[in-house]
């Protein structure tokens, strides 16, 4: 069983380390990348996360009063992290012009590398279910690893981090689920501590679809394009999880 948990976490070592290298080389089309991106994670979230928290609820009883709070911490303390980021780092001139450090985009990056990580323990936890829930988790994780690995190199870049820096953050985001699947088979998790973690994680990816990759994406190149684009990231999420 080991085996194959660390085999289907080198998987998402490579998806993700794949999808950097793709946003890499097309950074000139970033802004067609970050509308995708954008709507994938609306849909990993609408089409992934919520149906298992439901699930979750149902089957143990939780509150849904506390998911919702995680939720609302999520998307608030990576707000708040932001927002103080750009505070502490820009001049009060500069920032009425401009939203962009390098210090936001390695915040995101870190962020996201960290979200890595739990995709790498929620396979092994998988795997503590059952061995057909952690093949199917995984598969979600791969699936949408490609657009992590985006997402870390699309941020850094685009708050004005170096391709080299880009590319030492990639590396970390795409080794993590690896260490995170690995870590799990040291340790048992309670279910209710998941389901929290869930909520937690839902509301990070609103706040940086919603409110940092969606609007960069339209900043200097809306149109119908990249509006149809986001809506093929939520579509191609819904089919990912309708197959899985």
């Amino acid at each position: 069983m080991a085996i194959i948990i660390i085999i289907l976490s080198i998987a998402t070592f490579i998806s993700t380390l794949l999808g950097g290298l793709f946003a890499i080389k097309f950074k000139d089309k970033l802004h067609y990348i970050m509308a995708f991106a954008a709507g994938v994670l609306l849909g990993v979230v609408a089409f992934d996360i919520f149906p298992e928290i439901i699930e979750q609820v149902k089957i143990y009883n939780f509150s849904s009063v506390g998911v919702m709070i995680a939720l609302v911490l999520g998307f608030l303390i990576f707000h708040i992290l932001e927002k103080s980021i750009l505070i502490q780092h820009c001049h009060e001139e500069d920032c009425a012009t401009h939203h962009k450090h390098p210090h936001i985009g390695v915040a995101s990056a870190v962020a996201l590398i960290g979200h890595s990580f739990l995709d790498g323990v929620g396979i092994g936890l998988g795997f503590q279910v059952s061995p057909a829930v952690g093949i199917l988790v995984a598969v979600a994780v791969i699936s949408h690893d490609f657009t992590d690995g985006m997402n870390i190199v699309t941020l850094m870049l685009n708050n004005k981090n170096t391709a080299k820096k880009s590319k030492i953050f990639l590396l970390l985001g795409a080794i993590t689920p690896i260490l995170g699947a690995v870590s799990t088979l040291f340790f048992q998790v309670p279910a209710q501590f998941l389901v929290l973690y869930l909520g937690f994680f839902a509301g990070f990816l609103l706040y940086i679809g919603a409110s940092d990759i969606l609007p960069e994406a339209h900043s200097e190149h809306s149109s119908y394009k990249l509006i149809g684009l986001t809506i093929l990231g939520t579509l191609f999420i819904f089919i990912i999880t309708r197959l899985v």
